[in-house]
């Protein structure tokens, strides 16, 4: 219950922040005649969206196991990171169509308005703004273990980022005069593909998880080195393992002599359960089929 007080502070204040930055950076843009400007304000409001599907999800996702999901409703948070990088791919896609629109424009003769000063303003705060944001929500979301946080926070990031080009864009064209409009659309398409490749790295990571891909070599590897440390458990195979929202599963066969009693390789077993879940958090699934070495 802890962890989702957290999160939903932390998601509060980016939703505030975000709020506040989505209607500057409208009014900035129409103002301004920036269509840089106006895509950035696309991407706050996709954050902002984003900022309530965290809200929806993380109230399921700490949802204790039960009768319908017996190893609790993490992915319910999974599923919230790869929604969250379908919109920002969806933000990325209007905003890369709007600047090639503007752009040929440009190209057939049309002349573009030179952007106003209010727009470069709304830029260069949203930098900062979303730059400690970012810094805010992945320092929590890495304490908390939380994928939905840190992909959130690199929505964040990929805002700030947009912003730096929207700015670059934008002062250009206000400091090189009519000649240079162009620069302005220009910015957009590349804010827009920016965003088009972290919102494909969220998607890769969320998506492994939601099809069951399994934990990286190297985690894999410290699970078996756990497993070894017990002189008397031999030969540790059909490791699989997965993740479950801010949680991972463990199943894993082990051998030990079969003259052994009962009682004997069942406190063994529990014995390496209580070292695993040390290691990986005191929500770690685990399961260890243990068999006798013939």
């Amino acid at each position: 219950m802890d962890r989702e007080r957290e999160i939903y502070k932390v998601t509060l204040v980016g939703s505030i922040g975000n709020a506040a930055l989505l209607a500057f950076k409208f009014v900035a843009g129409v103002v301004g005649h920036s269509p840089a400007m106006i895509a950035d304000a696309v991407h706050s409001l996709s954050d902002f969206v984003t900022d309530v599907v965290v809200i929806l999800f993380v109230s399921i996702s700490a949802k204790p196991q039960d009768a319908s999901h017996e190893y609790g409703h993490g992915k319910f948070e999974t599923m919230a990171s790869f929604l969250i990088a379908l919109a920002l791919m969806a933000a990325a896609a209007g905003i890369i169509f709007s600047g090639c629109t503007k752009l040929v424009a440009w190209w057939g003769g049309e002349q573009l308005p030179v952007p106003g000063s209010i727009a470069l303003w709304a830029a260069l705060l949203s930098i900062v703004v979303k730059e400690l944001l970012y810094q805010f929500t992945s320092f929590k979301g890495r304490r908390l273990q939380s994928q939905l946080m840190m992909a959130n926070a690199w929505h964040h990031r990929s805002d700030a980022l947009s912003s730096v080009g929207a700015a670059v864009g934008i002062g250009g064209a206000i400091v090189l005069g009519n000649r240079w409009t162009v620069l302005d659309p220009l910015a957009s398409i590349v804010v827009g593909l920016m965003l088009v490749r972290v919102a494909w790295m969220l998607m890769w990571t969320s998506g492994g998880e939601l099809t069951e891909g399994s934990l990286p070599a190297d985690m894999e590897q410290q699970i078996v080195r756990t497993i070894c440390s017990f002189s008397d458990v031999q030969q540790p195979h059909n490791l699989r393992t997965r993740r479950i929202g801010d949680h991972i599963a463990i199943e894993v066969h082990v051998r030990m002599d079969g003259r052994l009693p009962l009682n004997v390789v069942h406190e063994r077993a529990t014995a390496i359960e209580h070292k695993l879940k040390e290691q990986f958090g005191s929500k770690t699934h685990v399961t260890l089929h243990m068999e006798p070495i013939k």
